[in-house]
């Protein structure tokens, strides 16, 4: 239980940080973000990657008068369901009935207060949490769908060559793929940020939430992933390279590590949901750069680490992506709600030895989706093909549209 004073005294002290913090690079994704009295907004996404700088953005352009809490002050351990009640009276001496609750997951049963608040249709909520579960199973089930849920990533790659003032090109697109986007560590560039996340998401995100208690084989398994991101992987697989016990052990672990933003593991296109279950399923990682800072791998991860760049660059705009591979493969085939996007075959550099196996997979994808463009993206080569009606554009990351 917390006291009454001392929900006024984190609430003044609080709101009074704010007004201090520097906003740093505004996000372009504030332009995207609507409140509405009915439903909760929800600001996802990995530690560290800006919610809560967004969050306050958010607040201090356009909400400047709007209650805040950040539910992860050491003053509010201890805080239960019942002390909500004590906040409605703070909230109620407002003007402005725009609530912003940051890092509300660490409170059991938050949800109900959440629900009460969007039954009374009183207010606006925006809400962040780190865990992904929170936005899937736990609102899913228990707001009944009174939510709309808005990812947040790390840096672009515009944002980064904003922030690092920098133009488009090559040198910057190989800069970010090392350093990659997380704001707190461009800042000062120190690897240990990043180690310290991977830390931090494994041991806070993931075994304590998930009472993991073979915490080691679960690390194992995360430094695994992410020092071979770009290649397919299968529960079996794995489950006798790391010598975990039982493949449906490795198979929870993968939820978890993908429930907590790290990793994204994506189905081999098939119109059958058995085989996409069945066939093993590429893993991409949530940053280059966290995944220079913790790669056990020490050659040949440029062409990997590019993949794993191009495959973020398009799931920042799109949440459902396969790969296709039949004789040949194509990196990524890319859907929204109305159907087909994009394919899309990544390559580092364009030669003699590999041009034709790149092009075939792309070929072969376009006629079976009956697709007439694609694109095929490389590090700066830039090239047009065509054959038989079907075109595929090659363009430099750097040139890809934002």
């Amino acid at each position: 239980m917390i006291s009454k004073d001392l929900l006024v005294e984190v609430v003044e002290s609080q709101k009074d940080d704010l007004n201090k913090k520097l906003l740093g690079l505004e996000r372009t994704e504030l332009e995207d973000y609507s409140l509405l009295q009915s439903h909760a907004l929800i600001i996802s996404g990995i530690r560290r990657c800006g919610k809560s700088t967004l969050l306050v953005q958010l607040l201090m352009k356009q909400f400047p008068q709007a209650f805040y809490m950040n539910f992860e002050d050491p003053r509010l351990y201890g805080f239960a369901l019942a002390d909500f009640q004590k906040l409605d009276i703070l909230i109620e001496e407002l003007d402005d009935k725009t609530i912003f609750f940051d890092e509300i997951q660490v409170v059991n049963g938050w949800e109900r207060y959440v629900r009460q608040k969007l039954d009374q249709g009183l207010s606006n909520l925006v809400i962040t949490g780190s865990n992904a579960s929170l936005l899937s199973r736990e609102l899913g089930t228990k707001l009944t769908g009174r939510h709309v849920t808005r990812e947040l990533f790390p840096f672009s790659y515009a944002q980064f060559c904003q922030f690092e003032d920098l133009k488009k090109s090559p040198e910057s697109t190989r800069d970010y793929m090392s350093l990659g986007g997380f704001p707190e560590y461009l800042k000062s560039k120190r690897q240990e940020l990043l180690h310290q996340l991977l830390d931090d998401i494994l041991l806070r995100d993931i075994a304590v939430r998930y009472r993991v208690r073979d915490v080691k084989s679960l690390q194992n398994l995360a430094i695994y992933l992410i020092s071979n991101v770009a290649k397919p992987v299968s529960g079996n697989n794995l489950r006798k390279t790391l010598e975990i016990k039982a493949t449906s052990t490795v198979m929870e672990y993968f939820s978890y590590l993908e429930e907590s933003w790290l990793f994204f593991f994506v189905p081999k296109f098939s119109y059958s949901q058995r085989k996409q279950l069945v066939n093993p399923k590429k893993v991409y990682a949530i940053d280059t750069g966290l995944v220079t800072a913790n790669t056990r791998s020490f050659s040949g991860d440029d062409g990997r680490r590019f993949e794993n760049m191009v495959f973020l660059h398009f799931r920042r705009s799109y949440s459902e992506i396969y790969y296709f591979s039949e004789k040949g493969e194509c990196d990524f085939v890319v859907f929204d709600r109305k159907g087909l996007v994009a394919l899309v075959q990544v390559c580092w550099e364009l030669n003699m030895d590999n041009i034709k196996r790149e092009l075939d997979g792309l070929w072969e994808a376009m006629r079976f989706f009956d697709q007439k463009e694609a694109l095929l993206v490389t590090f700066s080569q830039e090239d047009q093909f065509e054959q038989d009606g079907y075109a595929i554009k090659v363009l430099p990351f750097y040139q890809l549209p934002v």
